[in-house]
């Protein structure tokens, strides 16, 4: 059995272990060796102060008594950190450009280095992070108490809570308090913290694999115990408290002092955060695996009434596990110890920044001018803030003692911090918002908070009585803490989260459309949302200021000391090209010392603190006029490049698609072109042949000079038809191919084309069908040019029909007012791919039927263009022989009857 002594002597050996760590580390650095002191394990690692007490013991204590409602503490942060593009980059950036030390330190400096804005937050920060102070001392305490009583009922000791704050306070001030730093990163402190997170993850972790394997047998074991029921609800995983919890952690992880401080502040590199987003997660992931084996077994294996919070001490000691037990208190103080630790020496830095220095400057027997004298005034300062802090958590704890519940307290802590998230992620996005839209949010919505979740923990407590609490103020019912304005039903912590966020939100968004911004304000803001942009170097641009350079060394030496006033100095000079080691008082290292100032003593403090020395200091609001400006035309330019580009594209795929055109008319003219120089050639040759013939031979008998002449006159009318469908094209295309429109019989006429083209079938050996065909077809058209389409079709039908029984059945209909003819084929068809292009221009049988080398491919795009110009259209139908094994091609013409036989023909 553990006592209480093995107990102590553990915890100030491992306290031992964290001084020794932190010394060794804080003096590396110091020596410029910092090594492992600046990787994205540590830097991972000194995040998860995140996990303090609440997470170790409380989160068990949760599950058991809301199931799986503690989820939402690890998935908040996890939302975050793997969107870290979006915010945390930005606040990285923000905070290592401008030297920004805290939280308060932002907020101030993003809106006009604001004093006041500064001290309200730095106010809300220290009475949200209280309640948190305490949650620690007492997880602590009783830990402390349950493993000194080897389980038995724990008994809260006061006096254990005192000196347990008094060592944090001296580990606290010792690593967080050695020196003022230009950049206030902590590399002994954060090594400490990265270790206690390792210690915290390895002791939940041993008592989760012990409960699992070592207790139930497994894991299917652990969720078959009857607790398994109680804290597997799925009626827990949705409604409001779930997303009121889960919006409260993930901002915590941005505004709790303590997160901003280890995140933003001892951020060394911004490419650490690509690491975090993952390893983050996976280290919260890693410390939930436990909770759920815990509480089930917590339930089921101890005695009705045990203390959930203590499980994960209770169950190794009721097991005879003592040195399970041990480690996993030495867990619990790490995670109480690394929070209170970076909490204290982040408010500190914002108290002494904030309140003090304010005050001091304005206490002219306080404000003398002595080397180093505001650099000691900053370090005893956040000493005595630290020892404060601590009283104030420890007076917190005293009064709400008796409180069963660690994540209560937590959630308090958190919604408080949460009235900073409007004037923060609003300042990053948006450059209108005001220093008095952000002040009016904050202490509106930090006053609902107050009221609504704080004031109701000090029930019976000097004037918070509980006929206040029922019956409200005054007996005014709609003005109770519980159920403000008349609503009534919901959660407390929701209650209190939807109306200060909404009354913060309203406030600040209403009062930044009101107030006009001042130049400061607009500059910082602009500064602030274009950071990728602007860099922080450029604000010696607008604000025009001078001083002697004497008087900014004396300024200089009093915050940071004589020496390293005379490395910064010399620094800039160098960089000025400057004889010397005294730089230019220009306004380029005015801002510049501005800045490195602020790194030590908050924004608002160092803008103080030049303006004693500075003269003439002036913005220029043409200048500022004109960043505005530019950022508004780098917007409208990058969205005009945006239309643009989708412009462009657009146009490129036209430009693409008529290329193709382009090259497709242009290997069909190449073709065309050839074809007409081989269709020329042809009978021009026989022309030519034949005419000598006769020229040389007179007396040549009339028989064969006949046969020679019909030749020549084949030839030259087949010459005449080219030329004619060449005009025709032409004249199609620049519009000015004219019909001579009459009233015609399209049935006598295509009965004449059949007659007219039987002696060419018979010199191709191809048979004719004529029928079933419509006696009379009364149509307006062109009766010549319709007798060309329908010769076209047929001479395209028998010169293509290369089977060994060539046939062309010609047939016609009327029906619903149109005449349809149809000219068939049993030849070899048309591929489907052609089916439409045989249609184009210059489109040739060759191409579908090799070896018939005849027609310039003009014969059927004309057909179609006056069959269109006729009211009608000309179509090649699926194969007429699909399905009964006979191919073809079937082509049809249709033609509109005249309106009188149409009409008749309806009827």
């Amino acid at each position: 059995m553990l006592s209480a002594n093995v107990v102590l002597v553990t915890a100030l050996a491992y306290v031992a272990l964290l001084f020794i760590v932190a010394f060794v580390s804080d003096r590396r650095a110091r020596a410029g060796r910092v090594g492992l002191a600046h990787s994205p394990l540590i830097y991972t690692l000194s995040i998860s102060v995140y996990c303090t007490s609440w997470t170790f013991y409380g989160a068990v204590g949760s599950a058991a008594r809301d199931g799986l409602e503690f989820v939402t503490i690890y998935l908040g942060p996890t939302l975050v950190f793997v969107g870290w593009w979006f915010v945390l980059r930005k606040l990285v950036r923000i905070g290592r450009v401008h030297r920004i030390s805290s939280v308060a330190d932002l907020v101030s400096s993003r809106y006009g280095k604001s004093t006041t804005l500064a001290v309200l937050v730095t106010i809300i920060a220290v009475i949200a992070s209280t309640p948190y102070i305490a949650l620690q001392l007492k997880a602590v305490t009783i830990s402390f108490s349950v493993v000194g009583s080897a389980g038995n009922e724990a008994v809260i000791d006061v006096s254990t809570a005192f000196w347990v704050a008094a060592g944090m306070a001296a580990f606290t001030i010792l690593f967080g308090t050695r020196n003022i730093d230009a950049n206030e990163r902590h590399h002994g402190v954060v090594a400490a913290i990265a270790l206690e997170a390792l210690v915290k993850l390895v002791a939940l972790l041993a008592v989760g694999i012990f409960v699992v394997f070592g207790v139930a047998g497994g894991l299917g074991e652990v969720f078959a115990m009857p607790g398994a029921s109680i804290v597997i609800d799925p009626d827990t995983v949705y409604g409001p408290r779930w997303m009121a919890m889960t919006f409260l952690a993930g901002t915590a992880i941005l505004c709790l002092p303590r997160q901003f401080q280890v995140t933003v502040v001892e951020n060394a590199d911004e490419g650490q955060l690509r690491t975090a987003s993952w390893l983050f997660p996976l280290y919260l992931f890693l410390m939930c695996c436990s909770i759920l084996p815990i509480a089930i077994a917590g339930l089921t294996l101890l005695p009705p009434g045990a203390n959930p919070d203590m499980f994960v001490l209770t169950l190794p000691m009721a097991q005879g596990q003592d040195a399970l037990a041990l480690l996993a208190f030495i867990g619990g103080f790490s995670s109480a110890t690394s929070m209170v630790i970076v909490a204290c020496i982040a408010l500190s830095i914002m108290v002494s920044n904030h309140i003090v220095i304010p005050v001091v400057l304005r206490l002219p027997v306080l404000s003398q001018a002595v080397s180093g004298d505001m650099k000691r005034l900053l370090l005893v300062s956040r000493r005595i803030s630290i020892g404060l802090l601590l009283l104030l958590g420890f007076g917190y704890f005293v009064a709400s003692a008796q409180s069963d519940a660690l994540a209560a307290m937590g959630l308090i802590a958190f919604a408080g911090a949460a009235q900073i998230l409007p004037a923060m992620v609003g300042g990053l996005y948006w450059r209108s918002a005001s220093k008095a839209g952000a002040a009016a949010g904050m202490f509106a919505g930090f006053l609902v908070w107050m009221y609504t979740l704080v004031l109701p923990n000090f029930e019976g407590v000097w004037f918070v009585t509980h006929g206040l609490m029922v019956d409200g103020p005054w007996g005014l019912g709609w003005l109770r803490p519980h159920a403000l304005f008349g609503i009534q039903g919901d959660d407390p912590l929701v209650h209190s989260v939807f109306w200060s966020m909404t009354v913060n939100i309203v406030l600040f968004v209403a009062v930044s459309l009101i107030r006009e911004q001042n130049p400061l304000e607009r500059l910082q803001g602009t500064l602030f949302v274009d950071v990728f942009r602007n860099p922080a170097e450029s604000e010696g641009r607008f604000i025009t200021r001078s001083a002697t350079v004497d008087d900014l060394y004396v300024m200089t030496q009093r915050i940071l000391g004589a020496e390293e006033a005379q490395r910064v100095f010399a620094e800039f000079a160098q960089r000025q090209g400057a004889t010397g080691d005294m730089p230019r008082p220009d306004a380029a290292f005015i801002s510049h010392l501005e800045r490195l100032l602020a790194g030590g003593i908050g924004a608002a403090s160092a803008r103080v603190m030049i303006s004693q020395v500075v003269t003439g200091e002036t913005i220029s609001l043409d200048e500022l006029i004109r960043l505005v400006d530019e950022t508004q035309q780098v917007i409208e330019y990058s969205q005009r490049l945006e239309a643009k580009s989708q412009e462009l594209q657009q146009t490129a795929k036209a430009l693409q698609d008529a290329n193709e055109r382009l090259r497709l008319l242009d290997a069909q003219k190449d073709d065309f072109l050839s074809q007409v120089s081989h269709e020329v050639r042809t009978p021009m040759a026989s022309i030519r042949s034949f005419s000598e013939i006769l020229l040389d031979n007179p007396d040549l008998e009339s028989e064969r000079s006949r046969k020679y002449l019909k030749i020549i006159q084949d030839e030259t009318l087949r010459l005449s038809r080219l030329l004619d469908e060449i005009l025709d094209v032409s004249h199609l295309d620049s519009g000015q191919f004219a019909l001579r429109l009459a009233d015609v019989d399209g049935a006598r006429i295509l009965e004449h084309a059949v007659e007219t083209s039987r002696g060419m079938a018979a010199s191709a050996g191809v048979a004719i069908d004529y029928g079933p065909c419509v006696e009379q077809a009364p149509i307006r058209a062109d009766g010549d040019r319709l007798a060309q389409v329908f010769m076209n079709i047929l001479s395209n039908a028998i010169k293509y029909n290369t089977s060994e029984q060539p046939r062309v059945t010609v047939s016609s209909r009327i029906d619903g007012g149109s005449y349809f003819a149809y000219v068939d084929d049993n030849g070899p068809g048309i591929p489907a791919e052609d089916r439409e292009r045989i249609f184009a221009k210059f489109a040739r049988g060759r191409e579908l039927t090799p070896g018939h080398r005849t027609g310039a491919g003009l014969g059927l795009s004309i057909s179609r263009s006056i069959a269109r110009m006729l009211g009608g259209d000309l179509e090649l139908l699926p194969e007429p022989g699909r399905g009964s094994g006979r191919g073809g091609a079937r082509f049809r013409l249709r033609l509109p009857l005249r309106s009188e036989t149409a009409a008749a023909a309806g009827e």
